[in-house]
């Protein structure tokens, strides 16, 4: 069995939970990275002796408006995979019944789903995770969906969904003088939303906050009270752990 881990992941904790699930099952496992554009798209083949473990964030209760495109090139034929929405501790909703229709549309046999926390993007909230018990659940969890011959759980969530996709959140990284021009952030924005002088265009920014995380001078930031505010009110709202949810 060949396992490919799949996914889209701004600020890595999709990717962590995700290569944690593919290690456990196949020390060679490959990866396909839908975070960064590709001028030319991904096209990917998969028969039934495969399995692919697809990895998505939650925006506001769906999978990202822009990763449902890059999933296009991925094409199965029977075969298994295990869907993995990551969300801030607040909650998942539709996400991961979305992505079990994508994945059946594209010739997926799902085998096993999971909604697992990590750190949000917004406020000091679960900043440590997923923490390594998560992810040694994470991979308890791989081994039970890939041993199993079909899904008996229905997932949870709403046909039609109860959300319409957002493009991204409302809050735009802004920059300072701090900036010395190395470039990281324009080239890590999954969605080039960031010009040759390192402005962020707030029409194009899904708000993931990559450049934020990724910039090594700190120039990158959110440092203005309207955001303050509202990140010290979101994360005491969202203060209390909420566990992991696996579906086989």
């Amino acid at each position: 069995m060949g396992v490919t881990a799949v996914y889209f992941s701004p600020t890595g904790n999709t990717k962590r939970s995700v290569e944690a699930m593919a290690a456990a099952l196949d020390p060679g496992y490959k990866t396909v990275d839908l975070t960064l554009p590709s001028d030319t798209g991904v096209s990917c083949q998969f028969g039934p002796e495969d399995l692919v473990i697809i990895g998505m964030p939650v925006y506001a209760g769906r999978i990202p408006m822009v990763a449902v495109p890059r999933l296009s090139g991925l094409k199965g034929n029977g075969t298994p995979c295990i869907l993995v929405a990551t969300y801030g501790n607040r909650h998942y909703d539709d996400a991961l019944v979305e992505m079990e229709d994508i994945a059946r549309e594209h010739g997926f046999a799902v085998r096993g789903a999971a909604a697992l926390v990590g750190r949000h993007t917004y406020g000091e909230i679960q900043t440590e995770r997923p923490d390594g018990e998560d992810l040694k659940a994470d991979a308890e969890f791989a081994k039970r969906a890939a041993a199993s011959e079909a899904m008996k759980s229905t997932i949870p969530g709403s046909r039609p969904y109860k959300k319409e996709a957002v493009p991204g959140g409302k809050f735009k990284p802004l920059i300072s003088d701090a900036c010395v021009g190395c470039g990281i952030c324009k080239r890590g924005c999954p969605v080039q939303a960031i010009n040759d002088q390192f402005q962020v265009n707030p029409e194009i920014c899904i708000s993931c906050f990559r450049c934020i995380r990724n910039c090594p001078v700190h120039a990158k930031n959110m440092d203005v009270e309207v955001y303050h505010a509202f990140a010290r009110e979101f994360s005491s709202r969202l203060a209390e752990r909420r566990e992991n949810e696996y579906y086989l």
